[in-house]
């Protein structure tokens, strides 16, 4: 299991590795910034699919390794969410919070990623194993605002891409985020 985090763990640092390849030879395009934005917020979506696929793996396979897997994913998801936002806060608003807020509440899908990024906050900061043991059941309730999470970060993406009439790449993770979701309804993980 060690050797499986540690391969994941790596292999999780690639896509931040690359934009760092691409800055350092000039590959990032003629606009680097929303190069750089675009990817980090893909790679948070990626990371927030994989996150989600975990329980739904764990049923199919009865391996329970997977569960094991999640908590790194989600932590993932939040490390890529965070640059995403800071490049964002640094590079497009220039630390202005003042226009920042402005931003946040005239643009809808704007105002839905800082959403997601505020709830996905306590989840990283809950999600280690002290923790989990310190919250007991309250810790439950409050991961699952994961699905809440989910829908937030469709609706930055959808309200995104609307603007540019490009949502075909939306509508599948949309879809996947869906399935995804489907494996939470009792009615058909019974039939699991």
């Amino acid at each position: 299991m060690r050797y499986l985090k540690t391969g994941l763990f790596l292999l999780s640092l690639g896509p931040l590795a690359r934009l760092i390849w691409l800055g350092v030879n000039d590959g990032l395009g003629a606009n680097p910034v929303e190069f750089i934005t675009r990817s980090t917020g893909t790679w948070a979506l990626v990371f927030l699919c994989i996150t989600l696929a975990m329980t739904p793996l764990r049923l199919l396979t009865k391996w329970p390794t997977w569960i094991k897997l999640r908590g790194m994913f989600g932590l993932f998801t939040f490390f890529y969410a965070v640059l995403h936002f800071s490049i964002w806060l640094w590079l497009d608003q220039n630390f202005d919070l003042g226009a920042m807020l402005k931003d946040v509440l005239k643009r809808p899908f704007i105002t839905m990623g800082f959403a997601a990024l505020v709830l996905m906050t306590p989840l990283a900061m809950t999600s280690s194993h002290w923790a989990q043991r310190a919250l007991g059941r309250k810790w439950s309730a409050l991961h699952k605002t994961i699905y809440a999470i989910a829908v937030l970060v469709i609706l930055h993406y959808w309200w995104h891409k609307a603007g540019k009439n490009d949502i075909d790449t939306v509508a599948i993770y949309a879809a996947v985020i869906i399935f995804l979701l489907c494996f939470r309804i009792p009615f058909f993980r019974k039939r699991l």
